[in-house]
């Protein structure tokens, strides 16, 4: 497989890793059990904001990229997104910690792309972490996928994509 473009079909065999929120484990420090999400399966039902970041508490992606999708998620739901899911090459219980340390409480899903099979086979890696990404999927469908050039969040920042839907 190589980079996504708009009009591609979200390729099958996807899946990432997360641990749903539940109030009982709401504790950053509260592990719960990861689960397998099938994005494949599940893209194809939705539209998704799928946005890949270096690593979950890293400055460019605690300071501006997570915080932009967070204060504008109302705005994203309004324009019909069903789903906001982070990835990163962390695992699971990471990326729950680093949802949890921002108050979401599933609202956003932040999952792991584990070991960045999806990002490596899209060639969208920063050597062996995920690249800085978005991807705007429609019921299956590619509608925008960008990756950033450099380490600023523009092509990847929730104003672009809203610019999109």
């Amino acid at each position: 497989m190589s980079a996504l473009k708009a009009g591609d079909d979200f390729p099958e065999g996807v899946t990432f890793t997360y641990v749903p929120y539940n109030p009982e484990q709401a504790g950053v420090t509260a592990c719960g059990i990861p689960v397998k999400y099938d994005a494949s399966k599940e893209f194809k039902e939705k539209k998704v904001v799928l946005v890949s970041v270096p690593g979950a508490f890293t400055p460019t992606c605690q300071n501006t990229h997570v915080q932009g999708y967070i204060e504008k998620l109302p705005q994203l739901k309004a324009a019909g997104v069903d789903e906001v899911i982070f990835i990163s090459y962390n695992d699971a219980w990471v990326m729950s910690a680093w949802g949890k340390a921002n108050g979401i409480k599933g609202e956003i899903i932040f999952a792991s792309d584990d070991g960045a099979p999806f990002s490596t086979s899209l060639g969208w890696t920063l050597g062996a972490r995920t690249a800085r990404y978005a991807i705007l999927i429609d019921h299956g469908k590619i509608v925008y996928a960008e990756k950033e050039p450099a380490k600023e969040v523009g092509v990847s920042g929730v104003d672009a994509v809203l610019a999109k839907l």
